[in-house]
């Protein structure tokens, strides 16, 4: 499967919100995120308001940057010493090869898990989400997989599972944050569950959501 391409792309978006968001040349960012996947994924389509959710969506642009920043402000709080990290103990960005692709996999899963947290993405919108993703360049078993998780019960556990390691975890929460509306309760409920399944503390947890207000470093 091709998913660290997909998630780079998307990742992309992101930034590219991001920018626009910031700067002052009066694109429309509801336009420029929504008619692509991300804009699918995220919920625009439900007639969410962007605003501040762009800089939420800008979190994707430096996933794994700003899910170790979040480690080390955590750490810090905590004044504990800095821990040794191992080969996949690394933000997504310093992977290469099949760990990248590993990583990007279940980060990609995470976020469809997400978008459904809700409940409302029906068949219509699951089929827009696959042209979508089909644009952006998914091989047919990607686009497959991609099929069956829109379909698949949500499993936190699961997601769970497939993260190799502290920092995967964490990104896995970051980037679920990015997509959910925290106000939602359903949404709200999944986050709680993936954050229990995952084994993040409350705090860690709390710091890695106000994240999602910062730009990527």
């Amino acid at each position: 499967m091709n998913a660290q391409r997909i998630l780079s792309q998307l990742m992309k978006q992101a930034g590219s919100g991001q920018r626009q968001k910031s700067g002052s040349s009066g694109v429309d960012i509801k336009s420029l995120l929504g008619g692509g996947a991300l804009g699918m994924l995220v919920g625009s389509k439900r007639g969410r308001s962007m605003g501040g959710k762009a800089i939420k969506y800008g979190a994707l642009a430096g996933l794994g940057a700003l899910a170790w920043k979040a480690w080390q402000t955590h750490q810090a709080q905590k004044s504990a010493p800095a821990e040794a990290t191992t080969a996949t103990d690394q933000p997504l960005e310093q992977l290469s090869g099949e760990r990248q692709e590993t990583r990007s996999l279940v980060i990609l899963r995470a976020m469809i898990a997400a978008a459904r947290a809700d409940g409302h993405i029906d068949a219509r919108e699951r089929a827009a989400l696959a042209e979508q993703i089909d644009a952006l360049g998914a091989d047919d078993e990607l686009h497959a997989w991609v099929e069956q998780q829109m379909s698949v019960p949500l499993d936190a556990d699961a997601i769970a599972r497939d993260a190799d390691s502290p920092q995967a975890a964490r990104e896995v929460y970051l980037a679920s944050v990015a997509i959910v509306d925290e106000q939602n309760p359903m949404e709200r409920a999944w986050l709680d569950q993936l954050s229990a399944a995952l084994k993040l503390d409350g705090d860690l947890c709390r710091t890695l959501e106000r994240q999602t207000g910062e730009s990527p470093a």
